[in-house]
């Protein structure tokens, strides 16, 4: 997906505040979190906790939640079920290189699932609750899965006849369009000798949006003008999404999934200037996507000889066509000036992949290679207004290519059991690529990367496990980066850059999940990451690139997910969740030679919840609390960095059965926050010399949701 050229930091200034709007209505915010139990005792203990019918089991070194686990919360799909797991974070995702060895840590039936954005997560959003069978949670490194470790989570499903889930989710806000688009509608069951789920939802969509003044000064602090905003973001993203499997009698596995969807982009920003060094005037700054795409992938996994042999299929591919627009009017009767940006990109992955595992004595081995082949094509034209009102092309350089990839991937894996409590996990090889660039500025190189990874889970006592690794690994690059952009707005344009190469680096973590019984669970993870051809602006030819940095980069993270049901303190039926994250990083900035973050690095993030699930009835209800703070935004020529008034904040109330239906009522942003912005234009960073600073204020008011689900 392309967005419109905007700022990063004015694009994340909307986003953010859709995030805090979205986050609560989750069905995982609104759940309250069961305990994990370690025996049979704990078990009975369990079953007299939250609403008297939680209960966890231990079976083969898995902890195993029954649906009935989940009654109190009624969960319609397994989504919501897994959403309140104790101790359970999900890792991974979709922005992988390639498919490669596993790195999300949801399994469905076993099996890794062979997509990127019709991943397992999207499976469990379309699964629904009456489908579940059980829900597993083990060690990564027990499985013989290379790429998996600290905790999996395996979800076993059986479909007994059609079922089927639906939702929908308007919200409301001050100044902003109504939001009547979010919802989802689910199917599953069996389909022949096999099972199908099927999805239709627009979950992704919001409305978004904010407004308020930006004092804009001089280097010397002199007023210039005032510039007063109100931006609004409107987005939808229809998906229809399904998989398909079936297992032979002589144990062949087929699995089929597919996904088509749209996204449909707005933005639309209106301002008024005034000031003593300018003349009055008002600024439009809009931009559009009409996107399309689709993903189809498909694996079959069979007996060859003494292991299994299985193969993976993937294709996926977008096209994304955006117009950017800014033009500034004056009342002074001076000509309009306005610019237009429009590009069409094509977008595409084709991987081919092949495993074969097999066991020798206690040891599980597997060798798997793959084939990937990437692209992206775009076409680009910048217009600018002449004093005859009529548009005329500006030239633009590098801004239409076709980038593309060829890369070629073989590993070896090996894990086996080296004590009682202790499993290893170990991988080894490499990868061969080709970088491809057409146009004026047209490169090919050729790269050979080592990867590999150790990993180690040990339970150290029936209550804590302890999951370590080090991995090499080589990072995806951004085919946009090759090319040039223009953020109109701001005149803060990219010149593109044909020599980047992928980034590498090496990562270190270890994690500690301590299970508190019938209380809840503490899972602490720490990581060390060092980089080598990190990717950040740099000067280039014609301005500055996203780049390659020489030397070495670091970042350094704690991270803290905890869950306290409080039944033995009274509180029947309540729990609090709390999250914390800490990070920080150091690299070289390529003007100035002086150590500083990360770029828009997140520094420390912290969130604090409570749900309660009245006993005896069918009301819950509950708040939450968070925060965040990220180093500033750097160009060679500007900075942004932002801060928050204070808290973010929401309440809820929902009842679990009104005719058999879900209902659920929030408010967001019940304190009043708002953001503060800063933005400094320097005539030279290097002197620390400014030539104009730009501080905002945006208010985006409370926001009101509402929440219908139920199956069928």
């Amino acid at each position: 997906m392309l967005l419109p050229p905007i700022s990063p930091q004015r694009y994340h200034r909307g986003l953010s505040i859709l995030f805090f709007a979205c986050a609560p209505f989750s069905s995982a915010a609104f759940a309250a979190e069961p305990a994990a139990t370690e025996s049979s005792a704990d078990a009975g203990a369990a079953a007299a906790g939250p609403a008297g019918n939680l209960v966890a089991r231990w079976e083969d070194g898995k902890q195993i939640y029954d649906p009935s686990a989940f009654a109190m919360f009624a969960p319609q799909t397994a989504s919501d079920m897994v959403g309140q797991i104790p101790g359970f974070t999900f890792t991974g995702g979709g922005n992988e290189r390639g498919l490669g060895e596993a790195t999300q840590n949801v399994l469905i039936n076993g099996q890794r699932i062979s997509g990127k954005s019709n991943d397992a997560f999207t499976v469990l959003g379309r699964t629904p609750a009456a489908a579940v069978v059980r829900i597993e949670i083990l060690d990564g490194a027990s499985l013989n899965i290379p790429g998996l470790s600290g905790q999996v989570l395996n979800l076993v499903t059986q479909n007994v006849g059609i079922k089927g889930s639906f939702g929908w989710s308007p919200s409301w806000r001050k100044r902003i369009k109504t939001h009547w688009y979010s919802g989802e509608l689910n199917l599953s069951g069996p389909l022949g000798k096999g099972e199908f789920t099927l999805g239709l939802n627009n979950r992704n969509s919001y409305r978004g949006g904010g407004w308020g003044p930006e004092i804009v000064r001089n280097g010397d602090g002199d007023l210039l003008f005032t510039r007063n905003r109100f931006d609004q973001f409107d987005g939808d993203r229809p998906t229809l999404s399904g998989s398909y499997s079936r297992t032979s009698k002589a144990g062949s596995i087929l699995n089929v999934n597919g996904e088509a969807g749209l996204n449909i982009f707005r933005r639309r920003s209106e301002r008024q200037l005034s000031g003593p060094a300018i003349s009055d005037r008002e600024e439009l700054s809009t931009g559009k996507e009409n996107e399309w795409n689709f993903e189809v992938s498909s694996d079959y996994e069979l007996a060859v000889g003494p292991g299994r042999l299985k193969l993976v299929g993937y294709n996926r591919f977008e096209r994304s066509p955006i117009n950017s627009f800014f033009g500034q009017t004056f009342t002074d009767g001076s000509p309009e000036e306005a610019s237009l940006f429009n590009r069409t990109a094509d977008e595409g992955e084709t991987i081919f992949r092949s495993e074969y595992s097999w066991k020798s004595g206690k040891s599980d081995w597997r060798v798997s290679a793959e084939g990937v082949y990437n692209f992206l094509d775009a076409q680009s034209e910048l217009l600018v207004l002449d004093s005859g009102g009529v548009f005329q092309p500006e030239a633009i350089d590098n801004a239409s290519s076709r980038v593309s990839e060829k890369r070629a991937q073989m590993i070896l894996s090996y894990g086996r059991p080296i004590a009682p409590t202790l499993n290893l996990q170990a991988q080894v090889g490499g990868e061969y690529s080709e970088l491809k660039q057409t146009g004026a500025n047209g490169l090919t190189r050729q790269f050979i990367r080592p990867k590999g990874q150790v990993s180690l889970a040990w339970k150290a006592s029936p209550k804590l496990d302890i999951n370590s690794k080090l991995q090499r690994k080589v990072g995806q690059l951004n085919f946009f980066d090759f090319l040039a952009s223009v953020d109109l707005q701001d005149d803060n344009s990219n010149a593109g850059n044909p020599d980047l190469v992928p980034p590498q680096s090496w990562l270190a973590e270890v994690e500690f999940n301590r299970k508190l019984g019938t209380s809840g669970s503490i899972n602490l993870k720490f990581q060390h990451e060092r980089f080598s051809d990190i990717v950040d602006q740099i000067p280039v030819p014609g301005g500055e690139a996203p780049g390659n940095l020489t030397g070495s980069a670091q970042r350094w993270s704690a991270e803290l997910n905890s869950t306290f049901l409080l039944d033995k303190f009274g509180f029947k039926g309540a729990k609090v969740d709390i999250a914390g994250y800490l990070q920080d990083s150091s690299l070289t900035d390529p003007l100035t030679a002086q150590k500083r973050r990360f770029g828009f690095d997140r520094k420390w993030t912290w969130s604090a919840a409570i749900r309660h699930d009245i006993p005896g009835s069918d009301i819950a209800w509950g708040a939450g609390i968070d925060d965040f703070s990220n180093a500033p935004f750097v160009r060679l020529d500007f900075q942004f960095s932002e801060r928050r008034s204070k808290p973010q904040s929401y309440i809820f109330i929902e009842h679990k059965d009104v005719a058999g239906l879900k209902l659920a009522a929030s408010l967001v942003n019940v304190l009043g926050q708002n953001e503060q912005s800063r933005e400094i234009f320097y005539s030279d960073r290097r002197q620390n010399l400014i030539d104009e600073t730009r501080d905002g204020t945006n208010f985006y008011g409370r926001i009101f949701q509402i929440s219908v689900s139920g199956n069928f």
